[in-house]
Order: C-alpha cells, then structure tokens, then sequence
C-alpha cells in the first residue's frame, strides 16, 4: 500500500514507520480495538474530510459499547484528523482511526491496559475497483452467516468482529467473486463483506433495517437522504435471500467502496446485468456530493486547512 509521510499517535504526529506498537499489545491478542474508515475528497472546496462529525461520533459510539474510554475529546479528534492529512500534503486519501487496548496486563480483562489512539491516512481508491464502480461486480452468498447480536455487537465497528467478513471476503475471493454478501441466522440478508446492501425492485429501494445486526453506516445514511431528496421511496424492512436473484437492481454502500453496483449474485444475473437506472441516479448525486458539487450536501463537507491553521 502507498505509504504517507506521518501518523497520527497519542497525541504526536510520527514518520510512518516509527508509528509502532509493542508485540504485547491487548487489541493484537484479544481484537480490543474500534475504528473508522473515513474519506477526503479533493472537492470544489479544497480538500474535505465527508461527513466527518458523524464518523467520529460512531468511533465513540463503538468505544463506549466496549467499554473503552477515549483519551481525548471528538474535537480533539476532529482536529488531529484534519491536521494528519494537511502534514501529509494529501487532497484525497482513506483515513483510518483506530482506538485500542495497548500494552498491558495480558488475559482477557482489559481495563488495566492503556487506551491508545492513532489516525492514519494513504491514497486510496475504491475498494471494490474503478471498473466495478462502473459496471458493477460479482457477488456471492457467503456460507459464514453475520455475527449474531446475541454474541457481539454489531452495531460497533470493532476490530475482531471483522473475523467474520474476513472469512466471508476469503470464501468468495477463492471462488471467484469480487465481494460476499452475509445472512443472518434465519438467513435474512443483512450486508456485504464491508458494506451495506440495497435491493431496487420496481422503482423502489429495499434495504435491511439497523434490527437486522447490520452496521450503522455512514454512507448508507447519505443514500436514504439522497434518495428522498430524488422522491425515491426507501423502505426499511428484512430481505430474503430469492430477492436478492428477483431484483432489478442491487448496490452496495460503503466508504472504501463508496457505492458500487452489483451485476451479478450466485451467478444469477441481477436485472440486466448491468446498473439500473435508479442505481445510476443515486450514484450520480452521491459522487456529486462527495466531491462538492452539489451545493445541497456542502454541510457533510469538513474543509482540511492546508495552510497550518485551525479548523
């Protein structure tokens, strides 16, 4: 992966490859971390960080669920978010926030190791590829069902939980396909390996509810918005399997993967085999967005001074 300049850890912005933990750290042993997957845009604007509030506001989301206090504030955070990418030069780049439990009493309890934090950003493209953004990928059905809410938390974007979509990601990659999609355990459909999934059915947008232990995303907000500011009818409701095959259209929504249809699942075509034309109009608004230039959804856009000031 291209590398940046610096880091940002515990407060200090460090050269990359000084930016290192000790091979006892806790999260390393046991997954107790959170992050986020952020994104900055070269924009009308300038370079911007979108919707950065709300990503930092499910970061603590996810650290309060596991019982891990951050060490700083969400506008200490915001702000060293900014100043990591204004060091580093960068216009566009994937940002990574991680909060985990560093060096400390090894076994399970975690509450007397430290809580460390780090922000790293690099160029990036789209996750699932230019060409799959364009002409849609192939998916398959994963036979690793999504972790029950019985177990974990899914609504916490915690770093061992993602066991799960990395079996998923490897089942499917193996065979063949460009990305997986996870069931339930009453095999309801519930999301992708990193994204959540949408179902176009005769003009209309089905998509599975936060009930359904998928991932509060933050893009997946941004379409529903989208979609009614278009007078597209969004319903929130469980999705089964056979619909998946029957759909018109379907799509994916994620940072890395930003929104990219998908073709074909299980080696059943989904509609025409290409992306439809309400996946085509959301896709449209929504890369407006994320660059600026629809002045409608500047409010989500969070400006990176690149002249040393303050936000």
């Amino acid at each position: 992966m291209p590398q940046a300049d610096v880091i940002w850890k515990n407060g200090e912005l460090v050269p990359w490859d000084e930016a290192k933990v000790h091979v006892l750290t806790h999260a390393l042993h046991y997954g107790t971390g959170v992050f986020e997957g952020v994104r900055c845009y070269d924009t009308e604007i300038g370079p911007a960080i979108f919707r950065h509030p709300e990503h930092v506001a499910r970061l603590f989301a996810s650290s309060e669920l596991y019982y891990m206090p951050v060490p700083y504030t969400p506008e200490q955070i915001r702000q060293a978010t900014l100043d990591t990418v204004a060091a580093n030069g960068l216009r566009s780049c994937y940002i990574r926030p991680l909060v985990f439990r560093g060096e400390g009493p090894m076994g399970l309890s975690p509450l007397d190791s430290p809580v460390d934090v780090i922000i790293a950003c690099w160029e990036w493209g789209a996750y699932l590829g230019e060409e799959g953004k364009a002409k849609g990928v192939r998916a398959k059905v994963s036979s690793w069902r999504r972790l029950s809410p019985a177990g974990l938390i899914p609504h916490a974007k915690a770093s061992g939980q993602y066991l799960n979509s990395v079996l998923a990601k490897i089942e499917v990659t193996k065979a063949g396909y460009e990305e997986a999609i996870l069931l339930d355990e009453q095999g309801v459909v519930n999301e992708g390996s990193g994204e959540n999934i949408f179902v176009v059915r005769d003009g209309r947008v089905f998509t599975p509810p936060q009930s359904a232990s998928i991932l509060d995303g933050v893009n997946r907000r941004s379409i529903l918005q989208i979609a009614a500011d278009l007078g597209v009818e969004v319903v929130e409701r469980d999705i089964a399997r056979a619909e998946l095959y029957l759909a018109d259209e379907v799509f994916l929504t994620g940072t890395a993967a930003e929104l990219t249809p998908v073709r074909e699942i299980d080696d059943h075509r989904v509609g025409t085999g290409e992306p439809g034309p309400v996946t085509r109009e959301l896709q449209r608004v929504f890369e407006d967005a994320l660059h600026g230039r629809d002045e409608r959804y500047r409010g989500w856009l969070d400006p990176v001074p690149m002249d040393g000031t303050k936000a």
